[in-house]
């Protein structure tokens, strides 16, 4: 396993399963959208605010993002950053 973090994220998408959640991120920098998976089903991410967040990258034939950690990027939220709309699945 391998550590991974990424800064200026916001949420994309928001799907729980039985097992885990399921959350499709983008980073508003490069506009690279990330999927990450949250088997301990405690984050509160919601959309229109900036995150950092950092986890496990554990791999066997694919890459699975596991999420640790998250918190609010404060000053990233103080800039002006223009979001797009989230359509629930």
């Amino acid at each position: 396993m391998f550590n991974f973090s990424a800064n200026h994220l916001t949420l994309v998408s928001l799907t729980e399963y039985d097992r885990a959640k399921l959350l499709i991120m983008k980073d508003i920098d490069t506009n690279r959208c990330y999927k990450i998976y949250d088997y301990s089903k405690s984050c509160n991410i919601v959309t229109g605010k900036v995150y950092c967040v950092s986890g496990k990258i554990n791999s066997a034939d694919k890459l699975y993002l596991i999420l640790e950690n998250f918190k609010e990027d404060r000053k990233a939220n103080n800039k002006k950053y223009e979001f797009f709309k989230v359509q629930s699945v």
